[in-house]
This record gives structure tokens, C-alpha cells and sequence, in this order.
């Protein structure tokens, strides 16, 4: 009686687990890449709601302007926000905690602290 072995030679193992190897290297970035970028949409959302929510004080408020307006200090998950405002206008930034060194800046009006795209963070305004 003749037996026929079935399987998988040692060398067949190991070219899988290369080829998954290779695979993972090359998806890892990618995914890592993504998240950072989710985070910064998380901030520029916020900075938008930001904006409805200052604007809807202004108008409330037109003698003192934004200058008696408070800023929330946290935003979406891990979004954390702070800013500043004059009668004439205010200024916020916000950071994520998992994506370090992401920030991104807004400023509605004058005497805003820096030049800024007016109203609408994106763009060189988040970096």
C-alpha cells in the first residue's frame, strides 16, 4: 500500500508569511496616514460649529461684539480647543491628542491674532 503525504512544504509556509509581511508593511503607513487625516477633519468640523456658535453670539451681543464670548475648551473626541476675541473679531486653534503636532487655525474678523483664512479653516491653516 502506497501513502500520498498532503500538506504544505516548509518553503511554502515561509513564502506566505513573506508575502504577508510585505503586505503589512505596506498598509500600515496608509492606515496611520488616514487616521492623522480623520483627526484633522474632527478639528476643522469643529472649528466650523465654532464659528456658527460666535457668529449667533455676535449678533446677540453687537455692543460688546466677540469679546464676551467664551470659547469651549473641547470639541469632539480628543479635540481640544482654545481661543481669544476682541469686539472686532476672535481667533481659535485646535489640537488633537492623538495626532501630534496637528493643529489647525481660524479667525473671524479683525484684531484677530494672526492672519488667517478668513472664516474657514483648511487649507495653509492647518498643518
Amino acid at each position: 500500500m502506497h501513502r500520498t503525504r498532503k500538506g504544505f512544504t516548509l518553503i511554502e509556509l515561509l513564502i506566505v508569511v513573506v508575502i504577508i509581511g510585505i503586505l503589512a508593511a505596506i498598509a500600515i503607513p496608509k492606515f496611520a496616514d488616514t487616521k492623522r487625516k480623520a483627526y484633522i477633519t474632527a478639528m476643522k468640523s469643529d472649528l466650523k460649529n465654532l464659528v456658527s456658535a460666535a457668529e449667533a453670539h455676535f449678533s446677540d451681543n453687537p455692543a460688546t461684539g466677540y469679546a464676551t464670548f467664551t470659547f469651549p475648551t473641547t470639541g469632539s473626541a480628543g479635540v481640544m480647543i482654545s481661543g481669544s476675541g476682541t469686539a472686532t473679531g476672535w481667533s481659535a486653534t485646535a489640537t488633537h491628542a492623538n495626532a501630534a503636532g496637528a493643529s489647525c487655525t481660524i479667525g473671524v474678523g479683525t484684531g484677530v491674532v494672526a492672519p488667517l483664512s478668513e472664516g474657514e479653516p483648511g487649507g495653509s491653516a492647518c498643518r
